[in-house]
Parts: C-alpha cells; sequence; structure tokens
C-alpha cells in the first residue's frame, strides 16, 4: 500500500510538472526543446498520409454503397461482432422484377422474352457488383483501416510518449537553470559574508546549511537533466523508426490500388461483356456512340467500342419474310409499307435508325445485301435489316 501511494505522488509531481511547462511555453515564459528537421518531416508525412487515407476510406465505401443508412447498419453489424445479413442489391431486384413480368407476358411473346433475358443479365450484374464490392473490402478497405486503426495508433502513442519526455527534459532544463541561478546567490552572499563583522554561531550554521541544500539541489537538478535527456533521446529513436515505417505503409498501399484497380477493370469487363452477350440475344448490333445526325471523323470517333458485326452475320430472315410479298418488292423494285419489330442503332451513316412499332417505308436496291432493304422515313434514308421488319400489306 505504502509502494502504492508512493508511485501515486510520483506520478502526480510528474504530471504536475509537464502541466506547468506545458502551459509556460504557451505563454512563452519557458523554452521549448524543438525537435530536429527530419523528425519534424517524419511527423508532417505520417499525419497527410493518416489524413488522406481516411478520405480515401471514406470516399471509397460512398462509392461501394450509396445508401448512408446501409452503410450505417454494416457499421452496427461490425461493431457488434455480427454477420451483414445477404440482401440483393439493385440490379438482382431489377433483375427479379423483369423476370415476373416477362412470365406474365409470357414467355413465348417476343416482349416477355426480352424481359426475361434482360432480368438474367440484371442479375448477373449484380453478382459482378457483389463480387467487386466484396474484393475490394478485402484488398483495399481492409489494409487501410488496419493501418488507421493499428500502425498509426501505435505511431500516436509512442509521438504522445516523445511529447511527454521533452516536457520532461524542459522541465529539467528549467529547474537546473534555477538551480545554478540560486547557486550564483548564495555565492554572492558569500563574498557580502566574507567582507562583513562576524556573525553569530547559530547563523553561520544555518547559512551553511542552505548552501549545502542549495548546492545538493543543484546537483540532483543535473542528475535529472541527464536522466531525463537520456530518455527523451531514446523516445525520439524510437519515434523516428516507426515514422520511417510509413514509407513501408506507402508501397503496401499501391499494392493494395493495384488490387483496386484490378478488381474494377475485371467488374467492368464482365459488365460490358453480359450486356455484349444480351443484345446478341435481343438481334440489337450497335458499334460506336454515334448517330445519324453525328458527322464521320468526330472526336467520338476516338472511343474504343465494340467492333460492328459484319450484316453477313445478321439472323436469317424469318420464313414469314421469305414470302411472296417479298419476293414481289425485289423483282419489281417498288415501295412497300413496313412495321418496325425491334429497336435498331443505325452502326454507320448508311444505315437508317429504327424505332419499334413505327411503320417506314421500304424498297429493294439492285446488288444490295439480301438481308438488307433500303428504308425511308420522311426525308431519312438508310440501310435497315430486314429481320427487324414485317411487310404490311
Amino acid at each position: 500500500m505504502e509502494f502504492n501511494v508512493r508511485r501515486l505522488a510520483a506520478d502526480a509531481g510528474t504530471f504536475l510538472s509537464r502541466a506547468v511547462q506545458f502551459t509556460e511555453e504557451k505563454f512563452g515564459q519557458a523554452e521549448k526543446t524543438e525537435l530536429d528537421a527530419h523528425l519534424e518531416t517524419l511527423l508532417s508525412r505520417t499525419e497527410s498520409t493518416k489524413h488522406w487515407t481516411e478520405k480515401i476510406m471514406k470516399q471509397t465505401e460512398v462509392l461501394l454503397q450509396p445508401n448512408p443508412n446501409v452503410r450505417m447498419e454494416e457499421f452496427l453489424y461490425e461493431m457488434l461482432d455480427k454477420k451483414v445479413p445477404m440482401r440483393a442489391n439493385n440490379h438482382e431486384l431489377l433483375g427479379e422484377c423483369m423476370i415476373d413480368s416477362g412470365h406474365e407476358f409470357g414467355p413465348g411473346t417476343a416482349y416477355g422474352s426480352a424481359l426475361i433475358k434482360c432480368g438474367e443479365t440484371e442479375k448477373l450484374l449484380g453478382s459482378a457488383e457483389k463480387e467487386f464490392i466484396q474484393s475490394s473490402a478485402i484488398n483495399f478497405l481492409t489494409p487501410f483501416r488496419n493501418f488507421i486503426e493499428g500502425d498509426f495508433k501505435t505511431i500516436s502513442k509512442e509521438r504522445k510518449l516523445l511529447q511527454n519526455k521533452r516536457l520532461d527534459l524542459d522541465a529539467a532544463k528549467n529547474r537546473l537553470k534555477k538551480a545554478r541561478v540560486a547557486d550564483a546567490r548564495s555565492a554572492v552572499s558569500i563574498t557580502h559574508l566574507n567582507s562583513s563583522p562576524p556573525l553569530g554561531e547559530e547563523y553561520v550554521a544555518h547559512f551553511s546549511y542552505m548552501l549545502s541544500f542549495l548546492h545538493v539541489r543543484w546537483l540532483k537538478a543535473e542528475t535529472e537533466l541527464r536522466i531525463a535527456q537520456s530518455e527523451f533521446d531514446r523516445q525520439a529513436e524510437i519515434t523516428r523508426l516507426l515514422l520511417e515505417g510509413i514509407s513501408s505503409t506507402h508501397a503496401h498501399h499501391l499494392r493494395c490500388l493495384n488490387d483496386f484497380v484490378y478488381a474494377q477493370a475485371t467488374y467492368y469487363a464482365q459488365c460490358y461483356q453480359y450486356m455484349v452477350n444480351l443484345q446478341k440475344q435481343l438481334g440489337s448490333f450497335p458499334s460506336t456512340f454515334s448517330n445519324n445526325n453525328q458527322p464521320a471523323g468526330s472526336s467520338s470517333a476516338s472511343i474504343w467500342v465494340p467492333t460492328a458485326q459484319p450484316a453477313a452475320s445478321l439472323p436469317a430472315p424469318p420464313p414469314s419474310q421469305a414470302s411472296p410479298a417479298l419476293n414481289e418488292l425485289r423483282s419489281t423494285s417498288g415501295t412497300r409499307k413496313a412495321r418496325v419489330l425491334y429497336d435498331y442503332d443505325a452502326a454507320s451513316s448508311s444505315e437508317l435508325s429504327l424505332l419499334s412499332d413505327e411503320v417506314i417505308t421500304v424498297s429493294s436496291v439492285p446488288d444490295m445485301d439480301s438481308d438488307w432493304l433500303m428504308g425511308q422515313r420522311g426525308n431519312q434514308k438508310g440501310k435497315v435489316p430486314i429481320t427487324y421488319l414485317e411487310l404490311l400489306n
């Protein structure tokens, strides 16, 4: 019990000494030991790393989960060390809705079949999104979070110890300074005493005791300063070694960043492939993001897009299209009305974009591929695929 009380008293005295030193520094009444420039640079770099790591983490979490309520729910589950319940994402919900509506309209109808195919693709997109989120959380967010909650906390702890050792050192310097001033004053008093008339023995004994006390106080202050300087240098070296490890942290975060980019590239490549396959299933073959009104050679032509599928690979016309009406149209080179069955995006300026259910005028042109007709809508004219049309009587 006695040891604990003494230890508590010593700790309280140290804390009070640090508080006094810190306060006097704030008011400019005490000197402050400055850290060397290299250590200050390392400290600044560490703080910058912590600041930007937190910001990148926050924005990545927003990217992976835009809904703040869901993010809060996931955070609470993580705090309670419980598994987050599986839930369908927006792509999967849309896919289920499309599939259900497709079955309602009838899988045998064109619209119902298209809805089912779109719904299945949306569910694939949802699955790919979940894989991307999981991969990003494990390979990117988790290492960043481990730095904030692990390495940086250790650095902060050692940095706080360094600050305390610095306060102890400056307090020891201040005590030694005061002891030297008191010792100098005592020397002046001795000189004055030697030049004055003899004093009583009791006064001389008391004065000698005070001189001895001041001298012991001065020696103690010097010893405390040496100890404080040694502890400060040791803690500064420990802190410096930890701070220099930030370079390794940056290298590790760079590898994590590469993993994140790879996960993004994989995710978007999967989504692109799913949509290309869906377009093929629906019979749509766009090759550029341009339209009929965009002049050739514009800036969008430099954008990478899927290679256009050649006209020869278009689906063969159904039996109903190889009808006497079609043969008559080709033999007479006349014109007929046709209803558009599906939307079609023109792949070049020589083609005509189509909208589902609209009625256009078509004609046969000599030497044109058998899978195509010449379509006309008002003043617009261009090639149209036969598979997208139904000739009207």
